[in-house]
C-alpha cells in the first residue's frame, strides 16, 4: 500500500497530472499519459522509461 499523503504529491513526470493507485497491479496510473508506473519494494519508480503503456480496458480504473 502507498502512502496516502505521498500519493496526494506525486504526478506524472510526462504530464504533471495527479496519479492513482492500482492496488491489484500495485502500480501508479497515469490516465492523462496512458502509462503505468511500478511500485517495487513500497518505492515508486517514477521513470517514464521503467513505466508500462496501458490500453483503455486497463485506463477504466
Amino acid at each position: 500500500m502507498i502512502d496516502p499523503w505521498l500519493l496526494e504529491r506525486l504526478v506524472c513526470p510526462a504530464t504533471r497530472t495527479p496519479l492513482r493507485h492500482d492496488a491489484t497491479r500495485d502500480e501508479l496510473i497515469s490516465d492523462a499519459a496512458g502509462l503505468a508506473y511500478p511500485i517495487r519494494d513500497g518505492v515508486p519508480v517514477m521513470l517514464i522509461e521503467e513505466a508500462r503503456r496501458i490500453d483503455k480496458d486497463d485506463a477504466s480504473g
